[in-house]
């Protein structure tokens, strides 16, 4: 442990030079997260079109997503035990050729009801894909992860953007399965280049066995919460979301009697570091969602603007974030990562505040455009510096749990916090009877989203002050010494 620790904060320029190794595995981390949104962007969109062409309705092929996220979750809470067990590298290998075939299933699907059940089986590859490729950058990087997380996330942020353009051609100049077909040659050299450039770490494996009692409260817990946050107007989903939180209580009793042989150590979130981290996490991923959700509604509902109008309204939130990503890396080491962050969160909240003005004085294009690209810049201040402490702060070994504990955390906040803000306008529009009720209706719920803001901005004021300088050490997560 000695040397790798020597070789992770040696001196000067050589402990800040990335090894040509690391860039060959974020490149490979970097094609699986693209393929994964692309694949999920393009479907999106293209719901409309594969309804018309598979002739059902709208509700039905509605599936073809929902199918897919709820096996994404069913699958996530099994990723770290999957590492342990066969390593990163087999088990990306694995996910890689599975969505590469559903990807082809789906192509040659013959009717609604296969499309929607290969949709299912890529799903449950395609949601090992993401916290796969955070955790194999994680262990590549060391005490670079905010510099190269920096770099890596900037395919992520471009497939939302190119997805509709891909599907729009696809769907104008070719038939629908090429949807899915276009996978498959980017499958293919993934495939290649993942076997000849991610490292064996078949040595690092440690078989443990599986939390059967875990998996079967957390997993379908999981897909209850996911379905009941997105039917909560449905007896069905306040009954699925009720037992899905009966059921995380009985994962967390149980998690916390078992200690390290559980599904996932909750002893990791005795390390405060660690801690803050994810809720930071948890906070941020919330809010991203919310106000993807309300903003549209009140532009369509309230302004009366056209749906097409709106997307191109909204484009600035996205500029601001992938104008700030590629400077994360070195703000991160200029600043810290408690000062960047703080600092991001009280941007977003100031490109917030304006939303509750235009909610009340009415639709200004500049004065929104100006508050999204604020709020597109504070919000991606947040996230890498946020993960960056997360990883440093556990122990090699515990990277692949604590990715898995990461990235269900990350998912629970979307739904969560945006089935909080819909529930409130929802309260909020029920006794509207003219304009001016709705108006008032969507400055409360703008509100709102300003004090969910101003929990995220104490949330960053947990994380540590700079960023660790040897990486992920060797040390028990309850036991951790370095500062909060």
């Amino acid at each position: 442990m000695k040397d790798n620790d020597s070789a992770l904060s040696g001196g000067g320029d050589q402990a800040d030079r990335l090894a040509p190794g690391v860039w060959k595995v974020v490149c490979v981390a970097a094609i699986g997260s693209f393929m994964a949104q692309l694949d999920a962007t393009v479907v999106n969109v293209s719901l409309a079109s594969l309804a018309v062409d598979l002739h059902v309705s709208l509700s039905t092929i509605q599936w073809v997503t929902s199918g897919y996220l709820l096996a994404l979750a069913l699958m996530l809470p099994l990723s770290g035990w999957l590492v342990d067990r066969i390593g990163a590298k087999a088990l990306y290998l694995w996910c890689f050729a599975v969505f590469t075939l559903s990807s082809t299933l789906c192509g040659l699907a013959w009717s609604a009801n296969s499309l929607i059940a290969f949709r299912i089986f890529q799903g449950m590859s395609g949601g090992l894909l993401a916290p796969m490729a955070q955790m194999m950058v994680a262990r590549a990087a060391g005490k670079q992860m905010a510099q190269v997380v920096s770099v890596a996330a900037l395919p992520i942020l471009l497939a939302p953007l190119l997805g509709p353009v891909i599907a729009g051609a696809i769907l104008q100049f070719a038939s629908w399965r090429w949807l899915f077909l276009i996978n498959l040659p980017v499958g293919v050299l993934a495939l290649a280049l993942a076997a000849a450039f991610l490292p064996n770490d078949r040595e690092e494996t440690r078989p443990r066995g599986l939390d059967l009692l875990g998996l079967a409260l957390l997993s379908p817990g999981l897909v209850l919460f996911l379905y009941g946050s997105d039917h909560l107007d449905k007896r069905i989903g306040l009954a699925a979301l009720a037992v899905s939180i009966i059921m995380f209580a009985l994962f967390y009793r149980t998690a916390r009697a078992k200690g390290d042989a559980a599904l996932i150590d909750l002893r990791l979130l005795q390390g405060k570091v660690f801690s803050a981290s994810i809720a930071a996490m948890f906070m941020v991923n919330g809010i991203s969602f919310a106000g993807q959700m309300l903003i549209p509604i009140y532009l369509v509902r309230a302004c009366g603007l056209s749906p097409s109008r709106t997307g191109w309204l909204l484009a600035p939130l996205g500029l601001g974030m992938m104008c700030t990503y590629p400077f994360m890396g070195h703000l991160t080491k200029r600043f810290g990562i408690r000062k960047l962050a703080a600092c991001g969160a009280l941007l977003a909240l100031a490109g917030t505040l304006p939303l509750v003005f235009l909610a009340q004085h009415g639709l200004v294009v500049t004065v929104l455009a100006a508050s999204l690209f604020i709020r597109g810049v504070g919000v991606s201040a947040i996230g890498i510096p946020s993960i960056t402490s997360g990883y440093a702060s556990v122990a090699r070994q515990d990277l692949p749990m604590a990715t898995t504990a990461m990235n269900i955390v990350q998912r629970l906040g979307g739904p969560t916090l945006t089935t909080l803000c819909a529930a409130f306008l929802g309260w909020r529009l029920s006794a509207t009877a003219d304009l001016a009720s709705t108006s008032g209706a969507f400055i409360a719920a703008f509100g709102l989203l300003c004090a969910l803001h101003a929990l995220l901005f104490l949330a960053t004021l947990r994380l540590p002050w700079l960023a660790p300088h040897a990486g992920p050490v060797s040390q028990s997560p309850s036991t951790d010494p370095r500062p909060a």
